[in-house]
């Protein structure tokens, strides 16, 4: 007889305040990491070492986020005004008119992926084709994909099809799976799933034979011996571009799954494997924060972090990631908020407020701003349209949620997953392990790894 894998579905959080909890430790663990991870990015974990022996904290003087946190903000705004009825027409001309059509900040367009898609949408070219360019496999979309999964708590399946519909206009094939696997992973985190499980959640919206997915599966196999040997699992060694989707994506996952969702420890673990050490911490911050809430994440680390400086993106200047955080969650009524007091906007345009009392100071003083992480309200901020889409939780008492795989609910008779596990309670349904390759693949390599304690230099 086959063996059985339970898939129950993962409940929501049950309140509004946790769910806010988490939404705000995914966006400002996101925005940490990225700035602990920015001076390391593009370094060896022997150059680390040899500048700052392992970081244990910002090692910049002024830390900041960087293109990883702007386009974040970007992608959240965005997502908050169109909910799922998100159309790859509004990205786009979100795109031009956020983005494209305007004067650049200092880093002009962030990374290769985002200079090719701002190349080809200047030149007349609309989305997917828009996205065909020698970087379409970056992790571009993979460092903006956590508000979706933020959006969709608890339900991986329409994160990943979210974040496809954003990437569409800047990322193809591994590209468009390292935001999926993010996006997922987020989803599952925030409805409370277990390390593992967010791991498998990722790994189920992504094609099994695709190079993201090997990634990801051999990362988390060796995840239980270290930093060093996820890194020698996952990383391609002399290849000089290190925004490659299916490594900083496994490296990121690796670094959680290692840390077993542990924040400091999972952001810390990124930063010092080095490689685009901004991203893999801004993920794997994203993924922590998730689990752990905002509390988890180290109280000065988290002071540090102010509204957007627009270093990259000069429209997202002024915005904070705990009001996009907020923007994207139910109030406590589990109802999304009124957009009333918004004044409208254009369709495509991103909201954008009037400054109030809690607003940054001005812009030379506004990286000493910061906001309480640990505050019940955000700032006040212009909400999602008054008229609510299909994203609404209006006559909805709880969160629908997808089905994410749980480890610790698989019989414990099972001879194919042979991870440890605490007792199980009854299963809601049920398939065959050969009708859920996840499992089957995360226990086969877990038992690979475990058998072989070499590890690569």
């Amino acid at each position: 007889m086959a063996s059985i894998a339970c898939i129950p579905s993962v409940p929501a959080p049950g309140d509004a305040t946790g769910l806010r909890e988490r939404a705000r430790g995914a966006l400002l663990g996101l925005a940490v990491g990225d700035a602990l991870g920015a001076p390391a990015e593009n370094m060896r974990p022997s150059e680390i070492r040899a500048k700052w022996g392992r970081i244990t904290g910002y090692v910049a003087e002024h830390p900041a986020g960087t293109d990883d946190t702007e386009y974040a903000i970007f992608s959240g705004l965005l997502l908050a005004r169109h909910g799922s009825a998100l159309t790859v027409a509004h990205v786009e001309a979100a795109w031009h008119e956020w983005i494209a059509d305007r004067d650049e900040g200092p880093f002009r367009g962030a990374g290769f992926s985002e200079r090719g898609t701002l190349e080809n949408l200047r030149r007349g070219l609309a989305a997917p084709i828009s996205a065909q360019h020698r970087h379409a496999w970056s992790d571009g979309l993979a460092m903006r994909a956590a508000p979706f999964g933020v959006f969709a708590a608890g339900r991986p399946a329409e994160a990943a099809r979210l974040v496809a519909i954003d990437g569409s206009v800047s990322h193809d094939g591994e590209g468009i799976y390292g935001g999926q696997a993010v996006a997922a992973g987020v989803a599952a985190a925030m409805a409370g799933a277990s390390t593992i499980a967010v791991a498998a959640s990722a790994l189920a919206v992504i094609p099994d034979d695709s190079w993201t997915a090997r990634s990801l599966r051999r990362a988390i196999a060796v995840a239980h011996r270290g930093e060093r040997a996820v890194r020698s699992a996952v990383v391609i060694g002399g290849y000089p571009w290190t925004d490659l989707a299916p490594e900083a994506v496994a490296l990121a996952f690796g670094a959680y799954a290692a840390a077993d969702g542990d924040f400091t420890e999972s952001v810390l673990t990124a930063v010092n494997m080095g490689r685009d050490a901004d991203t893999t911490a801004a993920v794997a911050g994203a993924l922590a924060g998730a689990t752990r809430g905002a509390r988890a994440i180290p109280a000065a680390w988290a002071a540090a972090i102010g509204p957007a400086r627009g270093s990259c993106l000069p429209s997202m200047e002024g915005h904070h990631v705990l009001d996009v955080a907020e923007l994207l969650t139910p109030g406590d009524d589990r109802k999304w908020r009124s957009g009333a007091a918004r004044e409208p906007v254009p369709d495509g345009a991103l909201p954008v407020r009037k400054p109030g009392p809690d607003d940054a100071p001005p812009a030379r003083d506004r990286r000493r701003h910061a906001r309480d992480p640990h505050r019940t309200r955000a700032a006040p901020h212009p909400e999602p349209a008054a008229t609510p889409g299909p994203h609404a939780l209006a006559t909805s008492p709880a969160l629908p949620v997808d089905p994410v795989l749980t480890m610790d609910q698989i019989p414990a008779t099972d001879p194919v997953l042979t991870m440890d596990r605490t007792p199980a309670t009854p299963a809601t349904h049920a398939v065959t392990a050969a009708d859920h390759p996840v499992t089957a693949d995360l226990a086969t390599a877990h038992a690979l790894a475990t058998a072989d304690q070499e590890v690569r230099p």
